[in-house]
């Protein structure tokens, strides 16, 4: 029987090409970073492909915000803080996950920073500020969701890149440094963890509009010209890379590990636009 190309997408249990393999109906997702801009938008991409979602971040009344979008999308969830800088804290989430939802197959790695500054006047405490969050942050919650996963002989760890993980932007040499080394970390991790079912892979997203980058986007020189080498014409929407995760989150991306996969419009394939 050949089903409408209608009914396919709007029901999630066809299973047509493979389809079903995308969905994540019973899998619990924690998503560090998650309760705003790109974690947040990955976040609801998971829950509306049928995972548990838990959004975590520092501060508590946006842990209870994205809690609450969750439940409205009728996943389950629990609302807990952490701090990828604090082992203890991602102990204490790691623990309070297991206890509510039974488990944790997903890990998205979405917190970060950057400072834009010359290299010449970068201070030691900037450098060591943001490759402690973006580098350091993503290792140490993957040392403590990667051991539970192990011994659960599976996981699906999706970190997230950068274009600076394969160019360098301007001004901007903790970030890009940090992000390079996230996507050599990703690779290392899925060798090694390859053996016990763990997929570690990461998503580089290009140029996405969030609210606190929109100025300089719309209004600034260095904002034209990620739109003039964007082949696409435009910025990013972060619900553009939901897609993504939950691709490399699926059962459809089981043989898929320590791979960028990158989302950017056409940035890096960019050479001369015209």
């Amino acid at each position: 029987m050949v089903l409408p190309l209608g009914q396919i997408l709007v029901n999630p249990a066809v299973h047509f090409m493979g389809f079903k393999k995308l969905e994540l109906r019973g899998r619990i997702a924690v998503v560090i970073g998650g309760t705003s801009g790109i974690g947040r938008a990955i976040a609801h991409g998971l829950a509306e492909a049928g995972a548990d979602v838990v959004c975590t971040s520092r501060r508590i009344d946006q842990v209870e915000t994205a809690a609450s979008e969750i439940e409205s999308l009728g996943r389950r969830t629990i609302r807990c803080i952490s701090d990828v800088s604090d082992r203890a804290s991602l102990e204490t989430l790691l623990n309070e996950t297991v206890s509510s939802l039974g488990n944790v197959d997903i890990l998205v790695n979405s917190a970060g920073i950057t400072k834009r500054t010359p290299t010449l006047e970068l201070a030691d405490e900037d450098w060591s500020a943001i490759l402690e969050t973006n580098l350091s942050g993503t290792l140490r919650t993957c040392q403590v969701f990667g051991r539970h996963m192990i011994e659960n002989g599976y996981g699906r760890i999706v970190n997230i890149a950068s274009l600076s993980t394969f160019v360098s932007l301007y001004e901007v040499a903790a970030y890009s440094v940090s992000k390079a080394a996230v996507g050599s970390l990703t690779k290392s991790l899925a060798i090694e963890w390859a053996k016990h079912g763990v997929n570690v892979n990461a998503i580089a997203p290009g140029v996405f509009r969030t609210a606190l980058n929109e100025k300089l986007l719309d209004e600034t020189p260095r904002g034209q010209e990620f739109l003039m080498r964007t082949p696409m014409g435009r910025f990013g929407n972060v619900e553009e890379l939901a897609g993504a995760a939950v691709f490399l989150a699926s059962e459809a991306a089981s043989f898929i590990t320590g791979e960028i996969l990158v989302v950017d419009g056409g940035f890096l394939a960019s050479g001369v636009n015209q």
